[in-house]
């Protein structure tokens, strides 16, 4: 067989693709969250969500202080959930948080398509003030992603779904810190890169070089090492913090937890504010124990989700 595990490019290609235009500064800035990672979560179409139920599901989490929100790979523009009033009805919700709080949640809105779809995605999310687009990547091609980068004003959150056939044999394929530097070229700002203790097959090592390659320069020069945010998910809560922070040494990340925010026991709010603890532990070198003999919530999550 025959892997690739990793490659260096010269600055040629960086003079020649777009590269990340929001990168970690830029996502931090629109989202206001200026340390602590941003914390997310996902809107799974599975149980056939429509627009208006898609929405009232964003107000809860927008209410109970959310960083982030991101539509599911698989919700594009389906017929139970079509794209235009998805977006309609999710940014009027996310709107008039903005303008009663001063906090502007970021949602991901999954543009994946052909080339020209994508294009006018992209600006119906902009016309209703949203501040972020997502794609797939293995959907949509390096084309595809570089086309939709140069027409974008707003940043690309990157999912790589399909990614287990590439990587996954020992043989054949690469490695995801060779993949993952094509799509910093194409422009990505923020991609996936799985969790610690997740549910899919990945060990926790792999997860690790993933983040750590996605938030290391490609390019010498101020500016152009084309970092970009990686996105921890997929069975995260408040317990796989402090080792996310130990094993990386940065929060320059996007932390999405499904069951570990909506399934907390103190609701909504509680399942963010016990991930909030838990990171904010991790910055100042605590342990979880220690964090949770002080804080219910994260408290509450250890016996919840810890067992």
């Amino acid at each position: 067989g025959l892997k690739l595990l990793d490659i260096a490019l010269p600055d040629a290609f960086r003079d020649r693709y777009p590269g990340p235009q929001f990168s970690v500064a830029g996502t931090r800035a629109l989202t206001g969250v200026p340390a602590l990672p941003l914390i997310g979560t996902i809107i799974k179409p599975s149980v056939g969500l429509s627009p208006e139920a898609t929405a009232a599901m964003v107000a809860q989490l927008a209410e109970g202080g959310i960083d982030f929100i991101k539509d599911d790979e698989l919700q594009a523009n389906g017929p139970h959930c079509p794209f235009a009033e998805r977006v309609a009805t999710v940014m009027r919700v996310l709107n008039e948080h903005a303008e009663k709080t001063g906090k502007r949640v970021m949602y991901a809105f999954n543009v994946t398509g052909e080339i020209d779809e994508m294009r006018q995605h992209h600006d119906l999310v902009l016309q209703h003030g949203g501040t972020c687009v997502m794609a797939s990547v293995n959907s949509v091609g390096l084309p595809g992603m570089t086309a939709l980068r140069r027409h974008s004003q707003l940043p690309i959150h990157a999912h790589r779904n399909g990614w287990g056939m590439l990587g996954r044999s020992p043989a054949l394929g690469m490695s995801f810190v060779a993949f993952q530097k094509f799509w910093r070229l194409a422009g990505v700002d923020q991609i996936h890169v799985n969790g610690l203790r997740n549910k899919f097959c990945e060990p926790d090592a792999s997860v690790i070089a993933s983040a750590r390659a996605c938030l290391t320069p490609m390019f010498a020069g101020a500016g152009r090492g084309c970092e970009v945010m990686p996105v921890f998910s997929s069975g995260q809560w408040a317990g796989q913090a402090i080792d996310t922070y130990q094993a990386i040494g940065s929060a320059d990340l996007i932390y999405a937890c499904g069951g570990g925010i909506v399934a907390h026991p103190g609701g909504i709010a509680a399942g963010v504010r016990s991930i909030r603890q838990a990171w904010e532990a991790a910055l100042q070198g605590r342990t979880l124990e220690e964090a949770a003999r002080e804080h219910t919530e994260l408290r509450q999550a250890v016996e919840m989700f810890g067992r």
